[in-house]
């Protein structure tokens, strides 16, 4: 397969910072300055821990190790624990722009079984003072019951003829959707693991071909399954220009064109990723490795020439 050609790779002369290329093995004491990342502190962080550490790696030296312990004090609504690495704020790439990202994830003994929400990776836009809402991350890897799954988030769109009453009769021209108007916003199903049933996404009630999700034959790995390698590329559109590429372990998982993302007023220019376990208050410790992180325009410096195909 030959590389990302056209829209999916970005010229030479595309403006900073997402021409940058940028990478962190995790191989030092601290963040590389090379990798433009960073732990974020907040009150919800100090549930959480990152450590540089050599026992648990994919590859080089070392590799990072995130864990949150439960935290959240009983009277504290709505809060969650988190332990999550930021791209540094003037490393951000414009919101209308399409970038790769490379990270590799292995998911801790005991994995989480419950019915929980539990994110590792998260794709968001920023929010700016005037904005009003809760926003979703437009691209999000959760897990939920011990099952790896990714969701697209963009504005509500209102159902119309393309709704129907069950997740199993979507079929391949539509997209299972869980429609949330109360927030104005709606949330696709476009990626499972092999163990994934249909009850385990009973809240993907609907369907919608607002969001085209085209399956390229492969799961995604099973969180027991050790070291899973993503390379993803990311273009938010919410006025339908949306696309989205998921690769793991060098296998492509699913191509997403659409509606991606959030047009509100008050958003900011640009998108920003994060990574690391993220959970609703919980009663148990939950740690994820991390190796091996890379950004660039170009796919092959994220996903290699022989893996990247054309569009």
């Amino acid at each position: 397969m030959a590389f990302f050609a056209g829209t999916l790779s970005l010229s030479p002369a595309a403006a900073d910072p997402a021409s940058d290329f940028l990478h962190d093995g995790f191989d030092g004491a601290d963040f590389a300055p090379s990798g433009g990342l960073y732990y974020r502190k907040n009150f919800e962080q100090r549930a959480g821990t990152a450590e540089f550490q050599s026992e648990v790696k994919l590859t080089g030296s070392g590799a990072l190790k995130l864990s949150v312990r439960p935290f959240c004090p009983a009277s504290r609504k709505n809060c969650s624990e988190r332990a999550e690495i930021w791209e540094k704020t003037d490393r951000r790439v414009p919101y209308d722009q399409g970038v790769w990202y490379g990270f590799a994830v292995k998911f801790a003994d005991p994995i989480p079984m419950g019915d929980h929400r539990y994110l590792i990776a998260q794709w968001k836009r920023e929010i700016g003072p005037d904005a009003v809402g809760d926003f979703s991350p437009f691209l999000a890897l959760r897990l939920n019951q011990g099952k790896l799954f990714a969701t697209i988030e963009t504005n509500y769109v209102a159902p119309g003829a393309q709704t129907t009453d069950s997740v199993k009769s979507c079929g391949e021209a539509k997209t299972p959707i869980w429609y949330r108007p109360d927030v104005n916003q709606m949330r696709a199903l476009i990626a499972t693991d092999p163990t994934w049933t249909p009850e385990n996404g009973s809240q993907f009630s609907a369907c919608t071909n607002e969001i085209v999700v085209t399956d390229r034959g492969n799961k995604l790995p099973t969180p027991d399954s050790g070291w899973i390698d993503f390379a993803i590329y990311s273009k938010p559109g919410p006025d339908g220009s949306g696309h989205v590429e998921i690769f793991a372990n060098k296998k492509w998982i699913v191509t997403v064109k659409g509606r991606i993302g959030h047009g509100d007023e008050g958003l900011g220019k640009n998108q920003y990723f994060k990574f690391g376990p993220y959970r609703a208050a919980d009663d148990t410790n939950w740690t994820l490795y991390y190796d091996n992180f890379r950004r660039s325009s170009r796919c092959e410096d994220v996903l290699g020439a022989d893996a990247c195909p054309t569009p």
